[in-house]
């Protein structure tokens, strides 16, 4: 007898949001789509960097996964492939039918699969802190986040995410009220589907896509990332035909150690490539 697969779960709409290109900016409406990382945010990972986009021509379209920002937290496990489909068309939806996608973390396997299943929607990608698959300390990581979100261990999850999150010298240096934020232990911190994405964390494998991939790439590594060791974006690089990589000093968020290099570095790459 044929076993038939069982359905996918349906994923939720997302809330994504629209900020068109300031106007009078030279060229305008360049397509930017955005992909989060697990347990983050449109605002937590791009909040300053949209404002920055669209000052220099580039209409963006953020959506927010599911359990995230306002979108509903889904009814079952993530798969790679529907979430990749979702963002795309969140973006065709809005009117930009082509554009560059900019991934953060688990973003940026969502970027590569959104490339290799829709090459003629994709101009280019910018992936940070990214990875292709997995690997042991990324597991054990993402298990420990699993297992203390289970327990309902918000001050624990807090902790982890503070240690695997934040460069050595981040986390030291923090003044005690960022300390204290970072470390809060509300049940409302995390995004509600933060057990979800980490779990596809765990799962996706873009190792086959890479080399079809024939967009201009930029890879930046983050060569002080606690949870995602850097080699992770150098494989990217190497794998992507043509990819460009660069580096910056900062652990698995550069957004918030340091923000306005990691804004240059993809300006830049956007500004030469004609993104």
């Amino acid at each position: 007898m044929t076993k038939i697969p069982a359905a996918a779960p349906r994923l939720p709409a997302l809330s994504t949001s629209v900020t068109p290109a300031d106007p009078g900016t030279v060229p305008a409406a360049h397509g930017i789509l955005l992909a989060h990382g697990a347990t983050g945010s449109i605002a937590d990972n791009y909040g300053a960097l949209i404002p920055a986009l669209t000052a220099t021509g580039h209409t963006v379209v953020a959506p927010d996964y599911p359990g995230s920002g306002r979108t509903p937290r889904a009814d079952g496990p993530l798969e790679l492939d529907a979430l990749a489909d979702a963002v795309v068309a969140e973006a065709v939806a809005a009117g930009v039918e082509t554009f560059t996608l900019i991934g953060f973390s688990l973003g940026t396997a969502v970027s590569v699969r959104a490339a290799a299943r829709h090459p003629e929607r994709v101009r280019g990608l910018v992936l940070t802190a990214g990875l292709a698959k997995p690997d042991r300390r990324t597991h054990v990581w993402l298990d420990l986040w699993l297992r203390l979100l289970e327990r309902g261990d918000y001050a624990g999850f807090a902790q982890a995410r503070a240690l695997s999150g934040l460069s050595p010298e981040a986390l030291n240096t923090l003044p005690p009220a960022e300390l204290a934020a970072v470390l809060d232990d509300s049940p409302d911190g995390p995004p509600a589907g933060s057990a979800e994405q980490s779990a596809l964390v765990k799962e996706v494998d873009t190792t086959g896509d890479l080399a079809g991939i024939t967009v201009p790439t930029l890879v930046v590594a983050t060569t002080l990332d606690q949870l995602i060791h850097p080699s992770h974006s150098r494989h990217l690089a190497d794998h992507i035909p043509g990819a460009e990589y660069a580096e910056i000093a900062t652990g698995h968020v550069p957004m918030a150690e340091r923000p306005e290099e990691w804004e240059s570095l993809i300006l830049k790459f956007l500004g030469e490539r004609g993104l």
